[in-house]
């Protein structure tokens, strides 16, 4: 018997003894690695404890352990309330026209700029584009009354001199999603496009000459050159964005929300704003955000396993 766990443990030892001197022969990546896994234990993972808050009557006064257990309730209460199905609709329909419009735009932009061969000109566009990433969406929706006001704004202006009837675009339900497309796009496309510059940039040349020679138009080349060039990016962003499917951006959302548009594009997460916030129904809230989650959760694994199947690259 002695000998039968001692023939065991060789093999562990084994294991143990090579994990060590990987340590040591990778001690100055894993001392560079270490401060993002303390970031990410710390700030990640160790508040996920508070998840239990989701099944219970949080109370501020009686605190985390001692509040009332009322189980899944938080999660009924959320979708069998009034405003589920609007809330729950606008956030997808917002969402799904980011994912379709927001995830080609920096695509398209990329490969137009990857045309360009004068340098100046090219720097130039790349640094006109992705400066308004840097701009918060306070200073967008000012730089949006600006223009759309419908008293004073620059384009309702132009729009009276030519004799048309001023829109309310800010406050019209029928402009409100539109805006918030147009406003991300114009926003994120250079930011965005700065990676798949990268990739094209990593593409080999002889590729091109190679297609070149066999007769390829521009159009062959981009779709049997270039597309396949980036398309384990274009994959990657792909399941990053779908992640986020029931993110349709709250910063965005608050500022561009009134009172006239609400019913449009109001989405999950300005309501758990006011009900968490505003109204301290804090279990509710967190209910609301592990709902998202799990969802986000789930669209990864599909989207992964998609990628597998149809392109065999493992992420």
């Amino acid at each position: 018997m002695q000998a039968k766990l001692a023939a065991d443990a060789i093999p562990l030892t084994k294991k143990r003894n090579s994990w060590i001197r990987t340590i040591k022969k990778y001690k100055v990546m894993y001392a560079l690695l270490f401060p993002a896994l303390l970031y990410f234990a710390v700030f990640k993972y160790v508040p996920m404890a508070g998840i239990i808050i989701a099944f219970k009557n949080y109370n501020l006064a009686l605190g985390l352990w001692d509040s009332p257990w009322v189980g899944f309730r938080n999660f009924t209460d959320f979708m069998n309330g009034v405003y589920f199905w609007d809330i729950m609709r606008n956030t997808i329909i917002i969402s799904l026209y980011k994912l379709l419009f927001g995830f080609s735009a920096p695509i398209i932009l990329a490969l137009l700029l990857n045309e360009v061969y004068t340098q100046w000109f090219k720097k130039i566009v790349q640094t006109i584009t992705y400066l308004p990433h840097f701009l918060s969406w306070v200073i967008v929706y000012g730089m949006m009354v600006a223009l759309l006001a419908p008293g004073d704004g620059l384009f309702n202006m132009i729009l009276k001199e030519a004799g048309v009837e001023p829109i309310s675009f800010l406050t019209e339900p029928a402009w409100g999603r539109l805006l918030i497309i147009l406003s991300e796009i114009w926003k994120d496309i250079g930011w965005g496009a700065i990676l798949y510059l990268a990739a094209l940039a990593g593409i080999d040349p002889s590729l091109y000459e190679a297609a070149r020679i066999d007769g390829a138009s521009k159009w062959r080349q981009l779709w049997h050159v270039t597309l396949p060039g980036i398309r384990g990016v274009m994959i990657l962003m792909l399941i990053l964005k779908l992640s986020h499917i029931l993110d349709a951006g709250f910063d965005q959302i608050f500022m561009f929300a009134n009172s006239f548009n609400q019913e449009k594009i109001d989405i999950i997460d300005t309501w758990v704003y006011r009900e968490g916030l505003e109204r301290l129904k804090i279990g509710l809230a967190t209910a609301v955000g592990l709902f998202k989650a799990v969802i986000g959760f789930v669209l990864v694994l599909a989207a992964n396993k998609l990628a597998k199947k149809f392109d065999g690259q493992i992420w």
